[in-house]
């Protein structure tokens, strides 16, 4: 049922439809209307869940993860110095193998303190072990969800999810959205059947100390699962699309890019603008395409390698930096791409929350054909004197 309806208000009734038993959250711009609709949906018996209130987000998510280790469903949802709150709560959940679905509104990590987005705050957890999927518009931030308790809770995965989409731009920006019924949501996202939990009729442990001897192959068995995610995911997706007509069988997504020259990467709500300046510059005789990343975690390499196969040269465009190094989506291209020859340039852009526009884009397209890049894109010498 299509409905008109803001990012956040979305999400909650997904969330909602999947039938979480256990919710943990403590609100921080711009998260809060997501939690603050869904303790109104657990108040007034929209949803039959546990609302727990806490103190920070390190008690949120440790919540999550005990309500996960007794064999409950669970959500959480934070943002930026929320989610850094969390960091040593993240880690546990991947390696307890919790499948814990969280929403990141995403938002700029202070020091200097910003409500505005960029994608720092995930980034920061690319190595944690949580799947990460970031969404371009409302519609697919609310879908996202759907498809995260599947594939999180799925025996062969059995890990945790982001699901993030940009703060304040997608958050709070009302969309039209196309709404699952509840029949619709049961028939796609199954009970919740744990693979273990803790029971006292069989005492098992979870996160005990692990010597040198055992340590390595827990590891390596998270990172085996990641790597089964690129499989699981697609599934998922292309079921999604049979029962729902919305396509999310793509860890990537290519907008007119058969026969692009330069190839714009990117991930979140600027795809959408990007696809309007390709638009405009395809009028103008340029041949530009888009290819949007879906799943950061998993990274989607051999897709990335098909997609980019036949361009000229790749402008990434990086909310995020790594300092000291480049934007994190672009050292994940240019390892795809290692050997191909194909020039890769990154772009650090729109950090804090700053504009970007067509004009901008098209710019970019400019400094990558002509073999520069690798800069902060926009930025104001004069405030650095």
């Amino acid at each position: 049922m299509l409905e008109i309806t803001e990012g956040s208000h979305a999400v909650a009734k997904a969330v909602g439809q999947c039938r979480p038993q256990v919710i943990a959250a403590y609100p921080i711009t711009p998260q809060t209307h997501i939690v603050e609709t869904l303790a109104d949906m657990v108040a007034d018996c929209t949803i039959d869940a546990e609302y727990i209130t806490v103190e920070s987000e390190f008690s949120a998510l440790s919540a999550c993860l005990g309500a996960s280790a007794a064999g409950s469903r669970v959500y959480s949802a934070t943002t930026s110095q929320g989610l850094a709150l969390m960091f040593e709560v993240c880690f546990n959940c991947a390696g307890m193998r919790m499948p814990v679905v969280m929403s990141i509104a995403n938002r700029a990590l202070g020091a200097p303190l910003s409500i505005w987005n960029d994608h720092q705050d995930s980034i920061s957890l690319r190595d944690s072990g949580w799947m990460q999927l970031y969404a371009e518009d409302n519609q697919e931030a609310t879908d996202l969800h759907y498809l995260a308790y599947r594939v999180s809770e799925d025996h062969r995965i059995l890990l945790p999810s982001f699901v993030c989409f940009d703060g304040f731009i997608l958050s709070h920006t009302y969309e039209p959205v196309d709404m699952l019924t509840q029949e619709q949501a049961d028939s796609y996202v199954p009970v919740f059947k744990p693979y273990h939990r803790l029971d006292a009729a069989d005492p098992i442990s979870f996160g005990l100390f692990a010597s040198p001897d055992y340590y390595m192959e827990f590891r390596y068995a998270i990172d085996q699962a990641m790597n089964r995610a690129r499989t699981v995911l697609p599934e998922a997706g292309r079921v999604f699309s049979e029962m729902f007509g919305r396509d999310y069988s793509g860890l990537v997504e290519a907008y007119r890019l058969d026969d692009a020259d330069c190839a714009i990467v990117a991930m979140g709500s600027i795809c959408g603008t990007v696809k309007d300046a390709i638009d405009e510059m395809r009028d103008a005789g340029k041949k530009v395409g888009l290819l949007k990343i879906r799943a950061f975690r998993p990274f989607p390499v051999k897709e990335v390698q098909k997609a980019l196969s036949g361009v000229s040269t790749v402008a990434v465009l990086d909310k995020n930096i790594s300092l000291g190094s480049k934007g994190a989506v672009a050292l994940e291209i240019r390892d795809a791409l290692y050997g191909s020859q194909i020039p890769v340039h990154d772009y650090i852009i729109a950090l804090g929350g700053r504009d970007v526009r067509r004009k901008d884009i098209a710019a970019v397209v400019a400094s990558a054909e002509a073999g520069s890049g690798d800069i902060y894109y926009g930025l104001r010498e004069e405030v650095l004197k």
